[in-house]
């Protein structure tokens, strides 16, 4: 490791030249781009977050009724647009010490490294908050349940899959406009790659896969996501549309202290985000049984 010799009592390691608001903008991008979960939501609503307890008023169109013209008059409908809340209601922190010495012997990339570990910790528990939405999904639109989980297998997993993406067919959330995704974990991916069925991303032609999907089954999307975690032995498997979920957030603040305690600096940040379900019939879930080997 190169070593950066301080000039007129200064130090010239990556750390000496820290502003918040530099890597601020570099974290929010770095978010926007590559989260898989982030890929199946809308960020419509998103406006101005400063504070936990935000809160972003959502207004959903109310549906337009059509008659026959007969020989009377023409009468009119009051719509009357719904309103709810996204709370911002998720607050999450990172905060990490680097004492003098560190900073003296640290190369220039140090801080993009430590951004990049700051992204993949708040992606993780972000994916989670998210693919924890299975929970919105309908009983319609639900393939196999808690008490009957679904077995896969490289035989059985496209049938499967196809439910999968006819409910959401028959809820009316798939158009041209709108096409489904898919989030699968590597054990269920395993199965996926060993169907025939099975359109790896090399071979979809002239469409543009979501960043990172791995290819598309049933006409869905599919992307792989490690926190796609296995509960009391099942997997819930989601689907949908980016119109299903609404998703906000802020990297609120990120800011670097003296240590009064140590020959340190102290760098911390404050993450805000919260996310709504704005259209369930936009959701699928396929329960899938844990395998046990």
């Amino acid at each position: 490791m190169t070593e950066n010799t301080p000039t007129s009592g200064t130090t010239t390691s990556g750390y000496s030249a820290f502003i918040p608001e530099i890597w601020s903008q570099k974290l929010n991008n770095m978010l926007s781009k590559e989260c898989v979960m982030l890929q199946c939501v809308n960020r419509n609503y998103e406006g101005e977050i400063k504070n936990q307890g935000d809160t972003v008023k959502i207004i959903t169109p109310a549906a337009v009724s059509i008659s026959s013209l007969g020989t009377g008059n023409i009468t009119y409908s009051e719509l009357e647009p719904t309103s709810t809340d996204l709370v911002i209601d998720q607050k999450k922190f990172f905060a990490f010490k680097i004492n003098d010495v560190a900073q003296v012997q640290a190369n220039t990339d140090i801080m993009v490294a430590h951004l990049e570990n700051a992204k993949n910790a708040i992606e993780e528990v972000q994916d989670a908050y998210l693919l924890g939405m299975h929970s919105n999904v309908p009983a319609a639109n639900t393939v196999g349940s808690d008490s009957a989980a679904v077995e896969l297998s490289k035989t059985t997993i496209y049938e499967q899959f196809v439910k999968l993406a006819l409910c959401l067919k028959n809820s009316n959330a798939v158009s041209a406009a709108k096409r489904p995704w898919v989030v699968i974990n590597p054990t269920i991916e395993s199965y996926l790659l060993q169907s025939t069925e099975f359109i790896g991303a090399h071979n979809v032609a002239d469409e543009t896969l979501r960043e990172g999907a791995i290819g598309r089954i049933a006409g869905m999307d599919v992307l792989v996501s490690t926190n796609l975690t296995d509960v009391d032995g099942k997997y819930y498997v989601l689907a949908g549309t980016n119109d299903a979920i609404t998703f906000a957030s802020q990297l609120a603040k990120i800011e670097s202290l003296r240590d009064k305690d140590s020959f340190s600096d102290l760098i911390r940040g404050l993450y805000l985000y919260g996310a709504k379900t704005v259209q369930p019939n936009a959701l699928a879930k396929l329960v899938v049984k844990k395998p046990t080997a």
